[in-house]
C-alpha cells in the first residue's frame, strides 16, 4: 500500500517531459529517472502549453470584456473584468508614483495570469492526469505555478525589467553608486557590493520560489487527500476534508497572484526611485 501510494504521488509530481535521453536521442520521459537523464535543456512540455493556453484564455476574456463593453448596465463579464480593473490601477497607484504606462497593463496581466495558473489547483488531482494517461500521454502536470522552472522564469523578466529601469532612470553610474555607496561610505564598496547584490538578487529568487512553494504545497495536499478515497469511511472524510482545503485554497490562490503582482510593482517602483526621491 506503501509503495503504491508513492507511485501515486510521484506520479501526479511528474511533469511531461521531452529532452535527449542519452541512448535513446530526442523523445517524451516515461519516468522520473528518464527526466534526471536528460539534463538542462529538457522541457515540460505540460507546464508550458498550459501556460500559454492560460494566458489566451485571459486575453480572449478580456477581449471579449472590452468588445462589449457598454455605457448601459454591464453584463456579468464586463462587472468583472471592471472590478479587476479598477482594482488593480488603484493598488498599483497606491505604490508606484512615477510615468510609466507599462507598469498597471503588466502588473493586471500578472495578476490574472497567475491567478487563472494557480485557480488549475482546484481542479481534481484525478481528472486530467489519468485521461492524459488513457491517452497514452505518460504524465500531466496542470498547474503551471508548480513548476519553479515557470515561477522562475516569471521572476527572472522580472528582475529584467529591475535592471533594464534602474540604468534608464539612475543611469549607469547611478545604478552601480547605488550598489557600491550603500549602505556604508563609498570607501567601504566592497562590502556595500556585497550586500547591495544580495538584496537585488533575492528579489526574483523570493518571487519566484514564494509562488512556487505555496502552490506546490497546496497541490501536495490535494493529493494527499485524493490517497484517502479507498473506503466509505475514509471517503467521506476525505470529500469533507478535499472541499474545506479547496475552499481555503480559494483565498491562497488569489492571494498568491495578488503579492506576486504586487511586489513586481514594488521592485519596479524602486528601480525607478532616485536619491532625490527619499
Amino acid at each position: 500500500m506503501a509503495a503504491d501510494s508513492a507511485e501515486y504521488i510521484k506520479h501526479h509530481l511528474t511533469n511531461l517531459t521531452f529532452g535527449k535521453h542519452p541512448e535513446e536521442g530526442w523523445k517524451f520521459a516515461e519516468n522520473a529517472e528518464e527526466i534526471a537523464t536528460m539534463g538542462f535543456w529538457a522541457i515540460n512540455v505540460d507546464s508550458i502549453a498550459w501556460s500559454v493556453g492560460l494566458g489566451v484564455v485571459f486575453c480572449v476574456l478580456f477581449g471579449l470584456a472590452a468588445g462589449r463593453a457598454t455605457a448601459g448596465v454591464p453584463g456579468g463579464l464586463q462587472n468583472a473584468v471592471e472590478m479587476i480593473v479598477e482594482f488593480i490601477d488603484d493598488t498599483v497607484s497606491g505604490i508606484f508614483r512615477h510615468r510609466n504606462t507599462l507598469i498597471a497593463p503588466m502588473a493586471l496581466t500578472i495578476f490574472v495570469w497567475v491567478f487563472l495558473m494557480n485557480l488549475m489547483d482546484l481542479v481534481p488531482v484525478d481528472w486530467i492526469p489519468e485521461a492524459a494517461k488513457a491517452a497514452g500521454v505518460h504524465h500531466m502536470k496542470i498547474v503551471p505555478s508548480t513548476d519553479p522552472n515557470i515561477t522562475l522564469g516569471m521572476a527572472l523578466a522580472v528582475f529584467l525589467l529591475i535592471l533594464y529601469y534602474s540604468v534608464k532612470v539612475k543611469g549607469v553610474w547611478g545604478f552601480l553608486k547605488e550598489l557600491l555607496c550603500h549602505p556604508f561610505p563609498w570607501y567601504l564598496a566592497p562590502v556595500n557590493l556585497v550586500l547591495e547584490g544580495v538584496t537585488l538578487l533575492a528579489k526574483p529568487v523570493s518571487l519566484g520560489l514564494r509562488l512556487f512553494g505555496n502552490l506546490y504545497a497546496g497541490e501536495m495536499i490535494f493529493i494527499l487527500i485524493a490517497l484517502m478515497y479507498g473506503g466509505l469511511v475514509l471517503g467521506v472524510f476525505g470529500t469533507v476534508l478535499h472541499w474545506a482545503w479547496a475552499m481555503f485554497h480559494v483565498l491562497i490562490i488569489t492571494l498568491q497572484a495578488f503579492i506576486f503582482a504586487v511586489l513586481t510593482v514594488v521592485y519596479l517602483a524602486q528601480a525607478h526611485d532616485v536619491e532625490e526621491d527619499h
